[in-house]
């Protein structure tokens, strides 16, 4: 018993003897007809059937047919399945069924159908007759029609699954960097789900070679025209029983040899090694159709604001460097006004549902939530899609393009704005260097840390020259070291830059150090809109005054003092008018802390218990509940603590002066 109990510890629980049996009979079911081709073969006469000119002849065609099926089907598969997986439409259900149609109709019921819609009395068999001189069925073409019909299904259904999976950021991302939807669609779509396109494609071409009923009942039966492999296997089952088993056997090697080189791609079965999100494509950006048109080369890198090399910050070339002011009136689930002079940072803080992604994506126009009427300088962009409008985004995860370099990253946005390749490395090059990741320029983002990955996403936004900014806590992946090098950094380049940038941050640090003006958001609307200094001293949002590490109860004037809305009065120095709202915010180190009720001076006390200790540098929070009043955080001496004696669940009494209080009117 101990003996089993171990192994079944080491590999797993046991399988249950009622599913082990009926899986064991399943396999044999479908091993035994495969067996039964493999001890019936002729292995002496193998070679002989397989080089026969009619065997030959067969499989040339099969290959020619099963090529050209696998051609239509990528140049009408590829567009249907991106239609599928990215466009919503009515009827798409419909579409969808459509597509699987083939899958489950018996050949012979499709290939009546191909006869009956392209055969000389079809549909539109007659028009093409006619007018193209075109006659499909008992012609090699109507093989090809024949096949594809078939086959097609199955590079629409794996490359939706793949689209389907592939998270849009990394398009609205290459968008945002000034990629258009042809360009995004080649260098970033298709690249990431090549594994998903390999094999469908493979599956299509496979089942394309195989292809027997559709093609015998609307192409024919005609040797070297319309007579493929399958369709000879089936001529000589009748005359020469082991040339059929022989070439039957050909055909099952081909099927597995597919199967096997997909290695569950097409089920979703790990593949036994290291999973891979992305097809193994070179570092550099892929070529795109279309896009070999190239603006002169970008000036050359002065030291604007890093030392000599550092990346220049202004105008793309052959443009004029400029300052861009923004106002934006966003409409819809986020609703406010923003107007901010060239050169001005805006963090944005609120809780999480405030609407802060909204409104960056609204300013991007990539969200039909909120519609943002946008004017950066003298420019309206209110129309223009997000690829032209200059508007550079870093996500929160950074959404690198995982089949790019970290240089192919960031030199992205330059490239897609038609900036020759060697300038746009080297201005990459330069802003890689200046956020210390210069040395892993010819890494893949998998092989990045998570700081590493962030910093390069700041610097491919920073390399676009973008003239509206968003960065969507672009330090929250980076220790605190790191973060303080990328923030100075960030700072300097920030200083002379000639557009907004808007920093969406839960970071006081960042909002006060990096911002001219903090924009604090609660649902959808603007709370606060101030200097960093003021939201600081009166915030009027619980949540920011949180964030700045504040004891925040929001209450109403009354006659005795501010009403609490959690219950209670605070007795303050500066008495609200009465039934005005306001925000009372208490510092933690002005609570004081007993283990008796105290006297003298503090004008509000309440008892409580103690249910959390943490340390804040070198001193302690101490998070104490009460009946009497909301919870309250003391801050205080780690020897306090010890004099106390405070641990979780100690019945103590919080103190707070009246004149501690600050009174926000709400």
């Amino acid at each position: 018993m101990k003996r089993l109990q171990g192994r079944t510890s080491g590999r797993g629980p046991r399988t249950p003897l009622l599913l082990a049996v009926p899986a064991l009979l399943a396999v044999a079911f479908l091993l035994l007809p495969l067996l039964g081709v493999l001890l019936r073969t002729e292995w002496g006469s193998f070679g002989a059937h397989l080089t026969s000119p009619g065997t030959v002849e067969a499989l040339k065609l099969s290959l020619l047919v099963s090529f050209w099926a696998l051609g239509l089907s990528l140049l009408l598969g590829v567009p249907l399945a991106w239609l599928l997986a990215r466009v919503p439409f009515r009827g798409k259900a419909i579409v969808r069924s459509l597509v699987l149609l083939p899958m489950v109709l018996p050949p012979t019921v499709g290939g009546v159908a191909l006869l009956l819609a392209f055969g000389r009395r079809g549909v539109v068999g007659p028009w093409l007759e006619s007018t193209f001189g075109v006659t499909l069925p008992f012609h090699t073409s109507g093989a090809v029609v024949a096949a594809t019909f078939v086959a097609m299904p199955f590079l629409v259904i794996s490359l939706e699954g793949a689209l389907g999976g592939l998270r849009p950021r990394y398009e609205e991302t290459a968008a945002s960097l000034g990629a258009s939807p042809v360009r995004v669609f080649f260098t970033v779509t298709l690249p990431m789900v090549a594994p998903g396109l390999l094999a469908g494609a493979a599956l299509t071409w496979a089942r394309a070679l195989g292809e027997f009923g559709a093609t015998i009942t609307f192409a024919g039966n005609l040797p070297g025209t319309t007579q493929t492999l399958p369709l000879q296997v089936y001529l000589l089952l009748q005359d020469e029983p082991e040339a059929a088993t022989s070439v039957s056997l050909l055909l099952l090697a081909i099927a597995m040899a597919v199967l096997v080189a997909l290695r569950g791609r097409w089920t979703g079965a790990p593949s036994g090694g290291r999973a891979r999100a992305v097809s193994v494509a070179p570092a550099e950006e892929p070529a795109v159709p279309g896009a070999g048109t190239q603006a002169a080369p970008v000036e050359a890198l002065p030291g604007a604001h890093g030392g000599p090399g550092a990346p220049a910050v202004g105008a793309l070339p052959g443009e004029d460097a400029g300052r861009w002011a923004l106002h934006a009136d966003v409409t819809g689930f986020t609703e406010l006004t923003l107007d901010a002079e060239p050169g001005t940072t805006v963090a944005v803080v609120g809780p999480n549902g405030a609407g802060k992604t909204t409104l960056l994506r609204a300013l991007l126009g990539l969200t039909p939530r909120a519609h943002a009427a946008l004017r950066l300088g003298d420019a309206d962009v209110t129309e223009l899609p997000p690829h032209r409008r200059r508007v550079a985004w870093v996500p929160q995860d950074g959404a690198l393009f995982p089949h790019l370099s970290a240089l192919a990253n960031t030199a992205y946005g330059l490239r897609a704005r038609g900036v020759p390749r060697a300038e746009a490395r080297r201005e990459a090059q330069a802003w890689l260097d200046r956020l210390a990741v210069g040395h892993l320029a010819h890494r893949r983002p998998a092989a990045l840390s998570g700081g590493q990955a962030q910093r390069v996403a700041l610097a491919r936004a920073l390399a676009a020259r973008p003239r509206l900014l968003l960065l969507d806590e672009p330090l929250a992946a980076l220790d605190q070291t790191t973060r303080a090098h990328v923030r100075h950094t960030l700072r300097s380049h920030l200083s002379g830059f000639g557009g907004v940038c808007l920093i969406v941050t839960h970071d006081p640090v960042e909002a006060v150090s990096l911002a001219d003006r903090v924009l604090v958001l609660q649902d959808g609307h603007t709370l606060q809109d101030a200097s960093p200094a003021e939201v600081s001293r009166h915030p009027r949002s619980p949540w920011v005054a949180r964030m700045l590490g504040r004891n925040a109860w929001p209450g109403t004037g009354s006659a005795q003092g501010l009403a609490l809305d959690g219950g209670g009065t605070l007795i303050t120095a500066e008495q609200p008018p009465a039934g005005t709202p306001a925000l009372a915010i208490i510092a933690p180190e002005a609570v004081a802390v007993h283990r008796e009720k105290p006297g003298g001076s503090p004008r509000n006390v309440w008892p409580g218990t103690v249910r959390e200790i943490t340390a804040s540098g070198s001193r302690l929070r101490v998070l104490v509940t009460s009946d009497g009043a909301p919870d309250l955080v003391a801050e205080i001496t780690p020897q306090a603590a010890a004099d106390l004696g405070l641990a979780d669940g100690v019945p103590v009494w919080t103190g707070v002066k009246a004149t501690e209080v600050t009174v926000v009117p709400l």
